[in-house]
């Protein structure tokens, strides 16, 4: 088992909060309604941790994860104030879960879709984005290499859920729409978790964590990232001080496969995250059992969560405390990441 602390972290740092207006937007969509908590009671047994909570993203909006919610509201967003003038082709690259909710949008707005894919996407979560409408481009290499064909396609409008120098206002957009996640986590709670244990590819949803908690309001959230061993960025750039890409190899979490950090990402995890975890394929796996015997249907990426919960149970980590709320992120079901 593997957890990083972050040494550069400063709990005097806060950060702005994010803005309120995809909220309101992701309320007046078809369909919409928040997703469940469900209380765990039997992941606190071993650690005397306090409440276990999950919330259970594997319906959201018409699609089998989160993700929607980071799409729909950058699509709507970077298109609301351009003329009409027919059909765009919206461009992505993807581990599955964003190329697929980035296509399921672009038909619901009106839109095509053309969508990038990596080695190692399972060919069900292909022909679930195929199913949307979208064409499907593959990208001999990992996710950084469909990225930069994404990025070079010359033509549509690029909708990527990492950001870089000179490309950050569709990422911001992405991340903004991930908070509505995190308002209704606190209503549902009637407050603030203690600990949130955060599934992490290139960091967007962490980062959007980041922001909700860290922007000086309520008690303080402790905020742990959780990767696949095989991709470990985010622990490796919050041991070296700075963004590092690293080399990832196959993992069942396909949608954490990532080697490189969010440029956008990155100032928030710097400073404001808390930990790292990282898990074994095998961890997700029997975490994903016993979420599914505990009523919660959650794929590799969702239950990896639960599999860093464990990790910390079994270190004794002072990042639990016996008072405290652990909200686990299950952020795909099943269908999001056949295995």
């Amino acid at each position: 088992m593997t957890i990083v602390v972050n040494p550069n972290r400063d709990r005097s740092w806060t950060c702005a909060s994010p803005p309120p207006e995809a909220l309101a937007f992701h309320r007046g969509l078809p369909g919409y309604a928040p997703t469940r908590l469900v209380d765990l009671p039997g992941p606190a047994h071993p650690s005397g941790t306090g409440r276990v909570v999950a919330k259970d993203e594997s319906s959201r909006l018409g699609l089998p994860a989160f993700k929607a919610l980071g799409a729909s509201w950058a699509i709507h967003r970077a298109l609301r104030d351009r003329t009409p003038d027919g059909p765009v082709t919206l461009i992505t690259a993807t581990d599955g879960n964003h190329g697929r909710a980035v296509a399921h949008f672009a038909k619901q707005f009106g839109h095509r879709a053309e969508i990038y894919v990596p080695d190692g996407v399972h060919p069900e979560a292909v022909q679930a984005i195929r199913d949307e409408g979208a064409i499907v481009v593959h990208v001999p290499g990992d996710y950084d290499d469909a990225v930069m064909t994404a990025s070079r396609a010359g033509h549509g409008l690029l909708v990527q859920d990492t950001a870089w120098e000179g490309y950050e206002d569709v990422p911001a957009g992405i991340v903004a729409g991930y908070a509505t996640l995190f308002h209704e986590v606190d209503e549902q709670l009637g407050g603030s978790p203690g600990l949130v244990l955060v599934p992490t590819g290139v960091g967007s949803l962490l980062q959007s964590a980041l922001a909700h908690y860290r922007s000086g309001c309520g008690p303080e959230t402790t905020i742990v990232s959780v990767e696949p061993d095989s991709a470990p960025g985010i622990a490796a750039s919050v041991e070296a001080g700075r963004p590092v890409t690293v080399a990832t190899g196959p993992t069942s979490m396909a949608g954490l496969n990532c080697g490189t950090v969010s440029s956008l990402a990155w100032p928030l995890i710097h400073r404001g995250l808390d930990a790292c975890v990282l898990v074994g394929d095998g961890e997700a796996t029997a975490a994903a059992r016993e979420l599914t015997a505990a009523g919660v249907e959650a794929g590799p990426c969702g239950a990896a969560s639960l599999a860093a919960l464990r990790t910390l149970q079994r270190a004794r980590s002072p990042l639990l405390r016996p008072d405290a709320t652990v909200l686990l992120l299950i952020t795909e079901g099943p269908a999001a990441n056949p295995s």
